[in-house]
């Protein structure tokens, strides 16, 4: 087990890095510690739970919602938790971020950490601290910033995964290196997904890469007002399709890039579009998929990163390196509704 301390937002936050679950003891003391999980890693890793309390939410982004919260004080509240205790959420970014926001808001404030167990939360979901919920159909709406006190990382729990799952993952990774890092977008352009589920080592490697690039990102830029808003990359417009949609996160992730790409190509003369494209194709990612692109607008006017009547939008200037501009809804309808209309 490697272990790494990084001091974030004022909190020291330890990342453990080829862990195993079994480990975990060693972070927590079992007596006042309660795993949260949800029913599908209940399923597929029940043996590893036991001998702890342990909590079970039922799973999918439906169920990232307040009443789930209240469900979950309400639990901690019969249990009398108080203050001593950790809360740990075992499971992909919906219950890491539920998780989170549950310990945030508990008697204002008990300690909390992860185990993730889904390839898009080891790389992205889990860490930075943001943790919240979606207020019906607009995503993270509702939330605190709240850094945990740390992550394991056991990659064994990847394992019984659906190899969408691990597409979704690299939707984030291809993100990370689009927007900062030129050498990881050559590495993941020379192989492909099924390289990275057969050569463990290196997706140790890179796990840890991604996990340190955005925890830097973070460790500068805590509550988002520089650089933080580029690992927005392709969410923006993707939230909207997700929303509309019901593409699975990673997917409708990868479509916004796709589109951000070409607003990046419009708007600064982004010129490796292409590059991008098959590189999100050769992952087994969507770049292209039926929507309401009306609708996704007006899903846009709600998103948090909103200005009055214009939106900050995450472009490429080129491969490795992106910035923040602030798009007027109309040009940003306007560009966006014609490659609606070419695609």
């Amino acid at each position: 087990m490697i272990s790494k301390k990084f001091d974030i937002q004022g909190s020291r936050v330890d990342y453990f890095f080829g862990a195993r679950l079994k480990e975990l003891a060693d972070v927590c003391d079992r007596r006042s510690t309660i795993l949260v999980t949800d029913e599908n890693v209940f399923a597929a890793h029940s043996t590893r739970f036991k001998g702890w309390q342990t909590m079970v939410l039922k799973a999918g982004e439906a169920n990232k919602q307040q009443w789930a919260i209240d469900s979950l004080l309400a639990q901690l509240m019969e249990r009398e938790a108080d203050r001593s205790f950790t809360l740990v959420g075992i499971g992909g970014g919906v219950v890491t971020d539920m998780v989170g926001y549950a310990a945030a808001v508990y008697m204002r404030g008990i300690r909390c950490g992860f185990v993730p167990t889904t390839l898009l939360a080891m790389v992205d979901a889990a860490i930075g601290g943001k943790n919240g919920v979606d207020a019906g159909i607009y995503k993270n709406l509702v939330g605190t910033i709240r850094q945990p006190a740390f992550l394991l990382y056991d990659t064994s729990l990847l394992s019984t995964l659906p190899e969408a799952e691990w597409q979704h993952g690299f939707a984030e990774i291809i993100k990370h290196a689009a927007i900062k890092k030129l050498s990881m977008f050559k590495e993941l352009q020379a192989h492909d997904l099924q390289y990275y589920r057969r050569k463990k080592a290196s997706l140790e490697a890179l796990i840890q890469q991604n996990a340190l690039l955005k925890t830097k990102i973070v460790q500068a830029d805590p509550f988002e007002k520089a650089d933080r808003k580029l690992l927005n990359f392709g969410h923006t417009l993707g939230h909207a399709i997700e929303n509309d949609t019901g593409l699975a996160h990673g997917q409708a992730v990868a479509i916004g890039m796709v589109y951000a790409a070409h607003l990046s190509q419009q708007l600064l003369g982004f010129r490796q579009t292409l590059s991008l494209v098959d590189c999100i194709e050769q992952y087994g990612l969507p770049t292209h998929a039926r929507f309401d692109m009306a609708k996704a607008l007006q899903n846009m006017r709600l998103d948090k990163k909103r200005e009055r009547q214009a939106l900050h939008f995450v472009l490429l200037e080129k491969l490795g390196k992106a910035n923040v501009q602030l798009v007027d809804f109309p040009q940003l309808e306007n560009i966006l509704l014609s490659l609606d209309t070419k695609a």
